[in-house]
């Protein structure tokens, strides 16, 4: 299939060039083209029998032209509708702008729209008047790091990498067995068996620092379920332990949480004030700490106790710190008081 579309290119290519009715032959096309008479000549055999074109040989022109001029080489199959769906996925290309992924996906939408008849057509002004795609934030990937990461993942060779673990000072040098990639939030993660830890890890590749590729095999990809191991996770975030998360959502907030799939696991059991409590399986409370703290006081933990005394505390912090002037008015006082005293210093009579 690879070999296919660079051929279904230069198809295209001899196809525009016999219908501007030039009559060209295999040496001037091959020429353009940049390639060998004998490849245009294949070429032309296979235009003639498997696509049934019109082709003939003018020996008084010296070169090919269509007995019949209403033919056109096939096209990709393609509806209006399946059109529009790319043009839409297009745009949603844009969270992965920060990622090798963006400028590859692109040039494969303008091989796409290179393939298509000139009658199949969404007008782009129409598209970008009546459709927006608002990205997440992403994270800054090194491409260099990707392609390392990728081409270890697709060979299955052990990685060493550099990780950069969030709150210390360097980078943890790490030899990994490299499972699966998963996208997160605006974050990529490479999931592998970590030699050190002896555990299968997550390792944000934006904290990657440097990556190498050995020559040794990694072992255990072949029967590693990444939908098993993710079905349980909430976020980014996979544990060990199994926890079971409820959670209250006040009237107000009950709305937004009934029109979402939050996770594989929820269930979902209706108050009659209008509230409703959520049921989750997961295998780490952090993720639910940031998605709870995010309601604000339209949310509360019931349950697990520790998750409850977790988030308690973080909002008690929170109102602290609101309560005693937080940020800006410690900030004030600051600019305000100390240059009042260094004032008063200097002015002060000695004794």
């Amino acid at each position: 299939m690879l070999t296919f579309k660079p051929q279904y290119r230069r198809l295209q290519f001899i196809h525009k060039e016999i219908q501007k009715g030039q009559y060209p032959n295999c040496r001037t096309l091959a020429a353009e083209w940049e390639t060998s008479p004998k490849t245009i000549q294949r070429d032309m055999e296979y235009l003639k029998w498997e696509q049934k074109a019109p082709l003939e040989y003018d020996p008084i022109r010296h070169g090919y032209h269509y007995t019949d001029k209403t033919y056109d080489l096939p096209a990709i199959r393609i509806s209006e509708g399946d059109l529009f769906a790319l043009t839409i996925a297009e745009k949603a290309l844009a969270q992965y702008r920060n990622t090798p992924l963006y400028d590859r996906l692109l040039t494969i939408f303008a091989k796409i729209q290179e393939t298509l008849p000139e009658k199949v057509s969404v007008h782009p002004a129409w598209v970008d008047a009546k459709f927006s795609v608002m990205p997440t934030p992403t994270t800054r990937i090194n491409p260099a790091i990707w392609e390392t990461v990728a081409k270890a993942l697709r060979a299955n060779r052990v990685l060493r990498i550099q990780h950069q673990v969030p709150g210390t000072k360097g980078p943890l040098t790490r030899e990994v067995d490299p499972y699966h990639m998963m996208s997160f939030k605006g974050e990529w993660y490479l999931i592998g068996f970590d030699h050190y830890r002896r555990q299968v890890l997550m390792f944000g590749i934006s904290r990657i620092r440097d990556a190498e590729a050995l020559s040794e095999e990694a072992q255990g990809a072949a029967d590693f379920d990444a939908a098993a191991y993710l079905r349980s996770h909430f976020g980014a975030f996979v544990g060990e332990k199994q926890y079971n998360v409820k959670i209250w959502f006040s009237p107000d907030a009950a709305p937004f949480i009934r029109e979402r799939d939050w996770h594989p696991s929820q269930k979902i059991k209706e108050n009659k004030d209008g509230s409703l409590v959520v049921s989750l399986r997961v295998s780490h409370l952090l993720g639910i700490r940031q998605w709870v703290l995010s309601w604000g006081g339209e949310a509360e933990v019931l349950t697990p106790k520790e998750l409850r005394q977790d988030v308690k505390g973080e909002l008690r912090r929170a109102a602290e710190r609101y309560k005693a002037g937080g940020y800006v008015v410690n900030k004030l006082l600051k600019d305000c008081i100390e240059p009042a005293k260094t004032l008063l210093g200097q002015n002060m009579p000695k004794p």
